[in-house]
């Protein structure tokens, strides 16, 4: 019988309703454990509790909170051999991977940890005389997070950890996909020194549990990651309460490749940015932009590069590239492949199902040519190991098709050019660009967030989460005569 794992809700592990069991895709043998799933009754308790302890944290002195985090951080660091495992053992991604995002995830809180410390406030003369106004940030209240699981510790800790430094309680609803790895944070925070009711975590459906989250009365915040279609049931769910949200959302990442780039440094590139995390993440370059010069050439090496990757149990040693996430996104996947083939698009390789000693959801890196523009592969996020490449004519004809989508997350380019380097971080229409680099999130302490229909809201991450965490207070004083 699979061992259960409870909510955290004012301080208590408390038992769901019901629960549902977590299953490995590396080996659909293995069962993880069973996961409670909360209902409205305990989340209207959960969002009491935190409109209460809010007030407590918010008052705590800056030193026991940065302590707090700090904890958080050097914990997540010191043991992310384990709990990288447990995240690759229920998302799929290599060990190695995920032993890197657990890392990640504690320098995020020791990177707030220390914001923590720095939160300055502005001063200003009135335009009236004897006059002085003091300006600072104060808490939102209690912040509902909705993380995704394609990176289920990461994601979670740069909302997290934000919204805790700046005096906020947060309800964290994670992905039901990948709840061993929430819950294992979950602890950690539960013994971090923060009152009871703090941080709590409701794990539930996004039917049930997020939109009735988003929508809550009690709610300050709802920061969201996640699909298109899903963030504007988010927006609209608070908007009616006039709550604040922020949502990071799809994308369709051009990656161009240009005639004067290193192509062995493009290849990797586009490996790296495409298929790294089995291709399940926002910031992957599924639209590969390249050149007529180099098409032939690029698309012969990439295939090589392509079909050397070493796919297998996300644990074992050696492996590349693991499952997908689940039966229904590898159906997803292959669903593609075939909707691309009838559009007219050749496979290059890959995009199969596979075999292995494991029952999993296997399937191997796809790469598809001759697509144009307007195929349906290169207009919707797919998040899936498979790259379309189109073969462009000129820079600008690239720029072009680089920015005709309706998102703008990251896109990137591979050139020896400084001029057409510095026109393309100028002009291409993402919020975050690379210059011979795969596509990828940003570092901790930096902005990241897209444009169009990729973001809405504050940027997350560096110094740019205080606009979201935090409301402006403008305070006017009067300071008397002197005796």
């Amino acid at each position: 019988m699979a061992t259960e794992f409870k909510n955290l809700i004012d301080g208590d592990w408390t038992a769901g309703a019901a629960t549902v069991e977590n299953i490995n895709p590396s080996d659909v043998s293995d069962v993880i454990g069973a996961f409670a799933q909360a209902d409205a009754a305990q989340l209207d308790d959960a969002v009491a509790a935190g409109r209460s302890a809010q007030r407590l944290w918010g008052a705590t002195g800056l030193e026991a909170r940065q302590a707090a985090l700090d904890f958080v951080g050097q914990e997540l660091m010191a043991r992310a051999d384990e709990l990288g495992t447990l995240l690759s053992r229920e998302e799929g991604k290599p060990r190695a991977e995920g032993k890197g995002e657990v890392y990640r995830a504690g320098q995020f809180f020791t990177y707030y940890a220390a914001e923590v410390l720095r939160q300055l406030g502005e001063n200003a003369d009135s335009v009236r005389p004897d006059i002085e106004i003091d300006i600072r940030r104060e808490p939102m209240g209690v912040i509902a997070v909705i993380s995704p699981w394609n990176f289920p510790t990461a994601t979670a800790a740069w909302k997290i950890a934000p919204a805790l430094a700046y005096g906020n309680a947060v309800i964290w609803k994670p992905a039901n996909q990948t709840p061993a790895s929430a819950h294992a944070l979950a602890e950690i925070l539960s013994r971090a020194g923060m009152p009871a009711g703090t941080f709590q975590l409701l794990m539930g459906s996004g039917g049930k549990i997020g939109n009735a989250l988003s929508g809550h009365p009690g709610i300050s915040g709802v920061t969201f990651t996640g699909s298109l279609g899903v963030g504007k049931q988010v927006a609209a769910a608070a908007s009616a309460n006039l709550t604040k949200y922020q949502l990071e959302l799809g994308s369709k990442n051009a990656l161009l490749v240009m005639d004067d780039c290193d192509l062995d440094l493009a290849v990797a590139g586009a490996v790296a940015g495409g298929y790294s995390g089995t291709g399940q993440k926002c910031t992957a370059s599924s639209r590969l932009l390249v050149h007529k010069s180099v098409h032939d050439t690029f698309v012969a090496r990439l295939m090589t590069a392509l079909e050397a990757i070493k796919i297998g149990h996300a644990l074992h040693e050696g492996t590349q590239m693991g499952p997908v996430v689940s039966a229904g996104q590898l159906a997803e996947n292959l669903g593609w492949i075939a909707k691309a083939r009838k559009d007219g698009a050749e496979i290059a390789t890959g995009g199969e199902r596979l075999t292995l000693e494991h029952e999993g959801h296997y399937m191997s890196p796809g790469l598809l040519v001759g697509t144009t523009n307007d195929m349906a592969l290169n207009r919707e996020e797919m998040f899936a190991p498979v790259a379309a490449v189109q073969k462009i004519d000129s820079y600008e004809q690239g720029l072009a098709i680089a920015n005709d989508t309706e998102f703008g997350l990251v896109g990137g380019i591979f050139t020896n050019s400084l001029a057409r380097a510095t026109h393309f971080r100028r002009n291409i229409e993402s919020g975050c660009v690379t210059v011979n680099l795969p596509t990828a999130g940003t570092d901790y302490h930096v902005p990241f967030g897209g444009r169009k229909n990729s973001s809405s809201g504050p940027r997350e991450q560096g110094r740019s989460a205080a606009e979201f965490y935090t409301q402006v207070k403008t305070a006017y004083i009067r300071a008397g005569d002197p005796e």
